[in-house]
């Protein structure tokens, strides 16, 4: 229904959405559709399944970790793939068992295993030689459990996507690397410690559009578990190739299809499991790939400002009611964004422009506007934009795919309430599944430690 490259499967709010829904919620907001989301699920496991029946699907709760979201994905056959106590204690409110959750982190601390074997998390990808000796200790604490440990492999391939998303290569903090024998010695020292050695995973990066980066990571880490089958004597029965697989953020992407892209991960594995006599559990770990394109962010239009930058030029920007501290992968990343008009606003605003050219009328065709926040940082969001000439301020304005990694990497910064999230649910009708920040929670952690000055005696610096 939605998948296949060239086909649009991006989530829009239809005019009469978009005004009722920043009526009964504001803006800046975050809308999920339901559907989509569970329709995008569905068709990423059929797709697996049908290239290798012994399949699972597990959503990256960084991706979006909203507790309605957890319960979606959960109902719909993901494992949670958690990457912080905190996620993980997300995922249990959220209704998911422990024993569906997998926890990641290069850098966990006692605490956080301690609480995740103590609950009973399905395994634990252990990322370096420290971990695996503390697992060791607190095994000795609670010697009932036995959680499933799953190395996390670096397995040297360079991705195509933005560095500071890209993972899998040599030089990484993640995982052990196969080329320097780390990753070989963290299977000895699982064995020689009596773990329970699950299986290996890798994740190569993320937003692949091309997926050759993947497809060799999946071949580099099968062909890993082979050669200790062969001489170690040890049998993976679980193997994990990450997520990654890319979404299209702009109507230029084209990202390859999931019948497809399963195809060619699932080609790989094998050819590497030939003759090794390993029959393992093929894992996927998709996060972007399942929520991005369901979600969309509603923005109110407020100041329009036109500026000279050169000789006979000029730049209209729109500023919006957000900005860094809801969406901060433009700044990050370098993230770009389609963005379209969704309502106008019912208001009779007087239409006009600041600065030169301004007009008293209402103009006629599109035009290209930067779109900035309201932070205070240059905060552009949104630049070579085309929308109507005539947007004023008022007009709602929605920003596509943005359910992946927006409302997860939210800020105060500025102490601005980071924005509330609407869901449409699959009958048509909203509801509210994160509330907007109250001034009250914003600053309730907060303790003033310091004395007036009026009652202690200030010190002379000479």
């Amino acid at each position: 229904m939605f998948t296949g490259p060239g086909k649009d499967t991006r989530f829009r709010l239809s005019e009469t959405q978009s005004k009722a829904l920043a009526e009964a919620y504001g803006t800046p907001l975050y809308v999920v559709d339901e559907t989509l989301f569970r329709v995008r699920i569905r068709e990423y496991k059929a797709a697996f399944a049908s290239a290798y029946p012994d399949s699972e699907i597990t959503y990256a709760a960084k991706a979006n970790s909203t507790l309605a979201v957890l319960k979606i994905a959960y109902d719909e056959g993901c494992t949670i793939d958690v990457a912080s106590e905190g996620e993980l204690r997300a995922a249990l409110l959220a209704g998911v068992p422990a024993g569906a959750c997998h926890l990641h982190g290069n850098n966990k601390q006692r605490h956080e295993l301690e609480f995740a074997i103590s609950q009973g998390v399905a395994h634990i990808v252990v990322d370096n030689f420290s971990e695996i000796d503390t697992i060791q200790e607190i095994l000795k604490t609670q010697p009932n459990e036995n959680p499933r440990l799953v190395l996390r492999l670096a397995p040297g391939v360079d991705p195509k996507t933005h560095a500071k998303i890209s993972t899998g290569q040599a030089d990484t903090k993640f995982g052990f690397n196969i080329a320097d024998g780390s990753a070989e010695e963290a299977v000895k020292a699982c064995l020689e410690k009596k773990l329970n050695l699950y299986g290996v995973h890798c994740h190569v990066g993320s937003q692949l559009v091309d997926p050759e980066a993947q497809r060799s990571g999946g071949e580099l880490i099968t062909a890993f578990a082979a050669k200790m089958k062969s001489i170690q004597d040890w049998s993976a029965r679980y193997i994990n190739v990450g997520g990654g697989l890319g979404v299209r953020y702009t109507q230029e992407d084209k990202p390859m299809g999931l019948e497809d892209y399963c195809r060619l991960v699932v080609f790989s594995v094998q050819s590497a499991l030939d003759g090794s006599e390993l029959k393992p559990k093929l894992a996927q770990e998709p996060g972007r790939s399942l929520i991005a394109e369901a979600g969309v962010t509603l923005y109110t239009v407020g100041v329009r400002k036109t500026v000279p930058i050169g000789p006979g030029q000029t730049r209209t920007y729109l500023c919006v009611d957000g900005g860094l501290s809801d969406n901060p992968r433009p700044a990050l990343y370098g993230a770009v964004y389609d963005v379209e008009l969704a309502a106008r606003s019912d208001f009779d605003w007087e239409y006009q422009t600041d600065g030169p050219g301004a007009a008293s009328v209402e103009p006629l065709g599109d035009a290209t506007y930067t779109i900035n926040g309201k932070h205070c940082e240059t905060d552009r969001l949104f630049p070579n934009v085309t929308l109507p000439a005539s947007v004023k301020q008022g007009d709602l304005i929605q920003v596509l795919v943005t359910g992946a990694y927006n409302a997860s990497m939210a800020s105060n910064y500025n102490r601005y309430q980071r924005p509330a999230m609407a869901i449409i649910k699959c009958d048509g009708t909203h509801a509210l599944i994160a509330r907007r920040d109250t001034w009250e929670e914003m600053f309730a952690r907060e303790i003033i430690g310091t004395q007036s000055p009026q009652s202690t005696e200030i010190r002379e610096i000479n």
